[in-house]
């Protein structure tokens, strides 16, 4: 039983989200801006987050802002960029104590002003951040890219997506791309906040133990971006969507690298996404498939026939998409494809017990509960029903799982369809592929 209730007040220009709990001593903030992933400003966005908890013109530097979180009990700031389905999401976070336990009377107050400063006031010298830390935020992006590129799983997965979804915003990476940063001025990433702030979905949470009234009384009187987007137009709820993919003809690319273990993902589509009917569906199929020990792929295709290093499964719930990851010997190429494929077709024909359903959702269930137990996973958990633009919350989430059946987990499997096998292997392979 998940018990946390989300109360959703829109006010001063966003959606705001309590969640009072008494599970915590402390209490999180968390800012995120939503926007439909774009080529054109994909980098530019990725590089925002960190801009933004550099200094603001009240607290001009990183070392002055961290002096200020100390001031409040060592606050905690955070920030990153991220990709839910077809939307870019940049979350700003604020963790403090719960005032209940520290001296002063203002101090939820005092850390609302500093986050809202951080939000929508940055340090900014002549309409640009400053370029020395403009300069550093590159840098530190571009070394962020260069590292999923040197390892080769999240590489394999970043390929695995670039080809599967080379005609959709989807293929984009949410750290957006080296080739941009030259170019980038701290000017242009400025203009482009500004309309950030103007046309984002913008939805902000509070969760610990708190009383709903007095934080809606708190941000209604300390944090606004009514006057931003005032006279302006903008759509907070603006969506783009793909062209809606009903046929998949099945495709398959191999890379070579200096690489001893080979890196083969798989790409399907589930045509499901979170706000399906199908989705409790879904999470049980993948739960079978290949999210736990238990699952077929780990089982037969790592313990039993030796054929992976790895072998696991997920799927991307807003996209309506499913990856397989598996490490494999080079030459174990084409047994491994096979017998991968062999796990959804037993899915499809049946060849799973009542028992293993039970076993699977207990182990979905109990994850889910896992997630409820860190702050941070009750937000994203809640914040899943906004990309998905539907009203099914965590605790429906669970009931829902508990009544999948057997024929539900086989319409899904059925549903399935391969798209994109993509190979990481060594020069000299013969793959047939």
């Amino acid at each position: 039983m998940i018990q946390e209730t989300e109360y959703v007040t829109n006010i001063n220009g966003y959606s705001l989200h309590v969640i009072p709990t008494k599970k915590f001593k402390t209490i999180h903030l968390v800012a995120k801006f939503k926007a439909p992933l774009d080529r054109n400003d994909i980098t530019i966005r990725a590089l925002i987050p960190y801009l933004l908890v550099q200094g603001t013109m009240n607290n001009p530097s990183r070392k002055v802002l961290e002096e200020k979180l100390d001031d409040l009990y060592g606050a905690i700031l955070t920030a990153d960029s991220s990709k839910k389905g077809n939307e870019h999401i940049i979350s700003i976070r604020l963790d403090m104590a719960n005032e209940k336990y520290v001296k002063s009377t203002t101090f939820f107050q005092d850390a609302l002003r500093l986050f809202s400063d951080i939000l929508f006031n940055p340090h900014i010298i002549n309409h640009a951040f400053p370029k020395d830390i403009f300069q550093r935020e590159k840098t530190t992006l571009r070394n962020r890219i260069q590292s999923v590129i040197d390892d080769k799983m999240a590489y394999a997965n970043l390929r695995l997506i670039e080809e599967m979804c080379a005609d959709e915003r989807y293929r984009m990476p949410a750290h957006g791309f080296s080739e941009d940063l030259n170019r980038l001025t701290s000017q242009a990433v400025y203009q482009y906040y500004l309309e950030m702030l103007m046309k984002d979905r913008l939805d902000i949470y509070v969760l610990g133990d708190v009383h709903k009234d007095e934080i809606v009384n708190h941000f209604s009187r300390l944090l606004s971006r009514e006057t931003i987007i005032e006279n302006n137009c903008h759509n907070h709820n603006k969506t783009i969507e793909d062209r809606v993919i009903t046929t998949v003809k099945e495709k398959t690319c191999t890379e070579y690298h200096d690489v001893q273990q080979a890196k083969l993902h798989m790409g399907y589509r589930t045509f499901i996404t979170y706000k399906d009917e199908l989705y409790p569906a879904l999470q049980v199929f993948n739960g079978l498939f290949g999210a736990f020990p238990s699952s077929k792929l780990f089982i037969n295709v790592r313990e039993k026939n030796s054929l992976a290093y790895y072998a696991a499964s997920r799927i991307e719930s807003h996209k309506g998409l499913l990856f397989v990851f598996s490490g494999i010997a080079p030459e174990d190429y084409l047994p491994a494809r096979t017998i991968i494929n062999e796990q959804l077709q037993a899915l499809q024909e049946g060849d799973f017990t009542e028992s293993d359903i039970e076993k699977t959702k207990n182990l979905i269930m109990n994850q889910l509960k896992e997630t409820f137990d860190h702050p941070q996973g009750i937000i994203e958990m809640l914040y899943q029903q906004v990309v998905g633009r539907t009203k099914l919350s965590p605790q429906k989430l669970l009931e829902s799982i508990q009544q999948v059946t057997k024929t539900d987990v086989i319409r899904v499997a059925k549903s399935i369809q391969l798209d994109t096998v993509y190979l990481l292997t060594k020069e000299g392979i013969e793959t047939d592929a």
